[in-house]
C-alpha cells in the first residue's frame, strides 16, 4: 500500500481534497505521543491501495506549533510515497512558502492547485505549465469541492511514485548556499532522520527543535558559532529568499487583472463583517439556530425518537417479565438502562438538528467570519483572536477545542485559551438544558439556549481578562487570518460534520454513560432490602451528603446532588441520572413532570447556570494534563470552575429570590 500526505495552508481546501479523495473510507484519530487531530483515509486508483493521511493545515514547517511539527515529521519520518501539496490559486504567493519548504526537505511533491474556479472568477490566469517547470513539480488544476481534476492529480501520484523523489534546486545565492553545503557536510557525519542539507539550513535559521537535534554535534556547534557574529541575520536572509525565488516564479506564472476585482464575498463581507452591523448579525444568525433547532428538533423529530425508546422500554419489559427474569434484571434495564441512557437518546434529534446547521456555517465559509467578527473584543479583554476559533470548536466537544489550542505560538495565549474553553457549552450538556428548557421555558426555547450559551461566552472573556491580568500577564500576539471565500454548502460534507458529532454522542451514551449508570444503578439499589433509588441506598447517602453544598442554589436535593457528581464523568450523565432516580421513584412517571415537581423555575435556571460553569468532564481534565504537562493545572481545571459554577448559581438563586422570581 503507497502513503499519500496532504499538505496545505489553512482554508486551502485541503480538507475537501481529502473527502473527495476519501470519501467515507476515513477514520480519525491522534498521532502517537501528541492530541494533534490525524485523519486518515484510503482510495483505490487502477487497482492501487492507497493510504492518504491528512496532515493539519499549517502555514509553514518551522517549530513553532505542535501542528507544523507534526506534519513536518510525517513528511520526513513517516517517508510517505507522495505529499499532495494542496495550494490555494488565489493565494499562490503565500502558499508556495510552504512549497519551497516541502522542496527543501526532499519531499516527493505533487501540486494540487485549488480554487481554480475562484481564480476564475478573480481573473487570475495561471500558467500551468510555466508553474511546473518553475518548481521542478507536477502541478494539476483542481477544484475540489466538485471533485474537478481528481483523476489527472491521482494519475500525477502514480507517475510521481515511479519516478521518485527529486533533489531542491532552490538557490540561496552563492554566500548563503556555500554555508549550507558546509554545515551539510559536517552534519553528514552523524545519523539522523533528517536530510543533511535540510538540517543545516533550519539550524542556520535558528529552529529550536533542530537546534536542540544537533546539540551534541560539536563541529556543528562550532561552525555555527564562527557565523554568528556576522553582521548579517541569516534567518531573515533565508526567508527574503524563498520569497525572492517565489516571486520570480509568480512574475513567470501568474497574471492578475489590473484593477481588483470585486467578488461576491467582497460584497457579502461589507455589511456581515462590518464594524456596524457584523456582531449584532452574528448574534441573529445563532439565534436563529437555536429556534430552528427547538422547532424541527423538537416540534417535527423529537416525538418519534422518544415514542422509539418508549417503545423499546415497553418491548423490552414484556420480554423479561415473559421470561421470568428476576425482578433486579427488569429493574436494571427498564428503570437504569432505558431510564437512563434513553433520556439521553431522546435528545438526538435535536442535537442533530444544532449539528446540522452548525456544519452549514461553517462549510459557507461564515465561522471564520464570526472569529474575524469577535477578534476586536477578544484583544479588548487581553486574549488572542485564534482563541475564538478554538471556542467555536468547543461548542461541539471542549476536548478538540483545548486540543486546538495548539495553533496558538504564545505560550500566554495558549493556557489562557485551555483554561477558559470549558465555558463553552459542548454538545454533552445540551441534553441537560434541553430537559430543562422543556419542563419550564417550552414556549421560549431557543432564546433560552441562546442566553446560556451566550453566557457561557460572557465567562469564558470575563475570566480571560482576569487571568491576562494576573497569572498570565503580557501582551497577546497579533491576530493573522485569511478568510475564505464564501461558497454553497456541500450536503455530503454537512451531513459528514453532522453524523460524526453526532455518533460520538450515541457512541458515548452506549458506552460511558452505560457505564455510569450502571454503577449508579448498583448504588441505588444497595444495600439489599432498601427501597431502590431512596435516600437509604448507597447512591442516596451520597447525594444527602453533598446535597447541603447547594442548599443556598435553591437544588439541595440529593437526586440534583448525584446527578451533578456523575456529571464529572461525563456530563451526558446528568440526565441519565436524572432519567433514573426521578423515573424509578416516580413508578414510570416521565421525567420532565418528575423535574417539575422538583423544581421550581427559578432554581431550574441555577440549576442550568451550573451545569454550564462547573467542573468539566473527566476527559476534558485529562486532556489539560495531557497538553500542560501538569497535574497542577489539571487540578486547577477541576477545582476553579466548580467554584465559579457555585457562586454564580448561588448569586442567581438569591438575587431571584430577593426580586419575587
Amino acid at each position: 500500500m503507497y502513503t499519500i500526505a496532504l499538505v496545505g495552508n489553512p482554508n486551502s481546501g485541503k480538507t475537501t481534497l481529502f473527502n473527495a479523495l476519501t470519501g467515507s473510507n476515513q477514520h480519525v484519530g491522534n498521532w502517537p505521543g501528541v492530541t494533534v487531530e490525524k485523519k486518515e483515509g484510503s482510495l483505490k486508483h487502477k487497482g492501487a491501495i492507497y493510504n492518504v493521511v491528512d496532515l493539519p493545515g499549517t502555514y509553514s514547517l518551522g517549530a513553532y506549533s505542535d501542528d507544523e511539527l507534526v506534519a513536518r515529521d510525517f513528511v520526513v519520518k513517516g517517508q510517505p510515497d507522495v505529499v499532495i501539496n494542496v495550494v490555494d490559486a488565489t493565494n499562490i504567493d503565500r502558499n508556495l512558502y510552504l512549497t519551497t519548504q516541502l522542496l527543501e526537505m526532499g519531499a516527493n511533491v505533487v501540486i494540487a492547485l485549488n480554487m481554480m474556479d475562484e481564480a476564475s472568477m478573480k481573473q487570475i490566469d495561471i500558467s500551468i505549465e510555466n508553474l511546473s517547470r518553475s518548481l521542478g513539480v507536477p502541478v494539476v488544476p483542481t477544484v475540489a469541492a466538485r471533485k474537478k481534476g481528481i483523476n489527472q492529480l491521482l494519475d500525477e501520484v502514480v507517475n510521481a511514485i515511479s519516478a521518485g523523489r527529486k533533489p531542491s534546486d532552490i538557490v540561496y545565492g552563492n554566500e548563503l548556499d556555500e554555508k549550507i553545503m558546509k554545515l551539510s557536510e559536517i552534519i553528514n557525519d552523524r545519523e539522523y532522520q533528517y536530510p543533511s542539507r535540510w538540517i543545516a539550513l533550519k539550524a542556520l535559521e535558528g529552529d529550536s527543535e533542530i537546534k536542540r537535534l544537533i546539540s551534541d554535534n560539536k563541529k556543528a556547534q562550532e561552525f555555527i558559532s564562527s557565523i554568528s557574529g556576522d553582521d548579517t541575520d541569516l534567518e531573515l536572509d533565508i526567508i527574503d529568499s524563498r520569497y525572492s525565488y517565489i516571486n520570480k516564479i509568480v512574475r513567470a506564472s501568474v497574471k492578475r487583472p489590473e484593477n481588483e476585482i470585486v467578488t461576491t464575498t467582497d460584497k457579502i463581507d461589507k455589511v456581515l463583517t462590518s464594524r456596524l452591523f457584523g456582531l449584532p448579525i452574528f448574534g441573529l444568525i445563532m439565534y436563529i439556530v437555536f429556534q430552528l433547532t427547538f422547532v424541527i428538533g423538537s416540534d417535527f423529530l423529537g416525538g418519534y425518537v422518544e415514542s422509539f425508546v418508549g417503545m423499546i422500554g415497553e418491548g423490552l419489559s414484556s420480554l423479561l417479565i415473559s421470561m421470568n427474569s428476576p425482578d433486579w434484571l427488569v429493574s436494571f434495564v427498564i428503570e437504569g438502562f432505558i431510564g437512563g441512557v434513553g433520556s439521553v437518546l431522546v435528545f438526538v434529534p435535536l442535537i442533530m438538528v444544532l449539528y446540522f446547521f452548525l456544519a452549514i456555517l461553517e462549510d459557507t465559509g461564515y465561522m471564520a467570519r464570526a472569529a474575524y467578527i469577535m477578534d476586536g473584543i477578544m484583544r479588548a479583554v487581553g486574549l488572542h483572536g485564534k482563541t475564538f476559533i478554538s471556542m467555536i470548536i468547543g461548542f461541539g466537544c471542549n476536548v478538540p477545542g483545548i486540543m486546538s489550542t495548539r495553533t496558538l505560538e504564545n505560550k500566554r495565549d495558549r493556557m489562557i485559551a485551555i483554561l477558559i474553553n470549558p465555558f463553552m457549552s459542548c454538545g454533552a450538556r445540551l441534553p441537560i438544558y434541553l430537559v430543562f428548557i422543556a419542563a419550564f421555558f417550552p414556549n421560549n426555547g431557543g432564546l433560552v439556549l441562546f442566553i446560556i450559551y451566550a453566557l457561557g461566552i460572557a465567562v469564558a472573556l470575563l475570566m480571560g481578562k482576569i487571568f491576562s491580568k494576573t497569572l498570565f500577564k503580557g501582551e497577546s500576539s497579533h491576530f493573522i487570518m485569511e478568510l475564505p471565500p464564501y461558497r454553497l454548502p456541500q450536503a455530503s460534507s454537512v451531513l459528514r460534520d453532522m453524523w460524526e458529532k453526532v455518533w460520538d454522542f450515541i457512541k458515548r451514551a452506549g458506552t460511558v454513560i452505560f457505564a455510569v449508570v450502571s454503577l449508579l444503578w448498583i448504588l441505588s439499589v444497595l444495600p439489599v432490602g432498601v427501597e431502590p433509588y431512596s435516600q437509604e441506598s448507597i447512591l442516596g447517602r451520597i447525594g444527602q451528603f453533598i446535597a447541603p453544598l447547594f442548599v443556598p442554589a435553591g437544588f439541595g436535593n440529593w437526586q440534583a446532588s448525584v446527578s451533578l457528581f456523575a456529571g464529572i464523568a461525563a456530563k451526558e450523565a446528568v440526565v441519565a441520572i436524572l432519567g433514573m432516580v426521578y423515573a424509578g421513584v416516580s413508578e414510570g412517571t416521565e421525567l420532565i413532570t418528575a423535574i417539575q415537581s422538583a423544581f421550581t423555575p427559578l432554581s431550574a435556571v441555577s440549576f442550568l447556570v451550573m451545569t454550564l460553569l462547573y467542573t468539566p468532564c473527566a476527559a476534558v481534565i485529562a486532556t489539560v494534563k495531557k497538553e500542560t504537562n501538569s497535574w497542577k493545572w489539571a487540578a486547577f481545571m477541576a477545582v476553579y470552575p466548580f467554584i465559579l459554577g457555585w457562586v454564580f448559581s448561588v448569586v442567581v438563586y438569591q438575587v431571584g429570590s430577593m426580586l419575587g422570581f
